[in-house]
């Protein structure tokens, strides 16, 4: 299995509006061959920490959605956010491979 997490951190009051985003996110990425699960974590402590947990097959999985139409898609739309303040954040991304469970 291969887990890629996406870290962000916007200010307290505006992580309600990133949560709504990714609620009423396009699910193009559920469709792809080797996707397993996606979820977004918010830190209890700090609210505005956010986490877009997803996991894959496979690395190969994943790359082949990182290198595809739909994943251009669904970044071009994140420049786009009506709330101009979300654009500027960008998030930290760590993959892992998964080596016990």
């Amino acid at each position: 299995m291969y887990v890629v997490d996406s870290k962000v951190t916007v200010p307290d009051h505006k992580a309600e509006d990133l949560i709504s985003i990714y609620q009423t996110r396009s699910r193009l990425v559920d469709e792809q061959p080797g996707f397993l699960s996606f979820q977004l974590l918010q830190n209890e402590h700090r609210p505005g920490e956010l986490t877009v947990h997803m996991e894959w097959e496979n690395k190969q999985a994943y790359l082949t959605w990182a290198r595809s139409e739909q994943f251009r898609k669904i970044h071009e739309l994140e420049k786009n956010y009506p709330d101009q303040e979300l654009q500027g954040y960008v998030p930290k991304v760590y993959k892992y491979e998964v080596v016990a469970t």
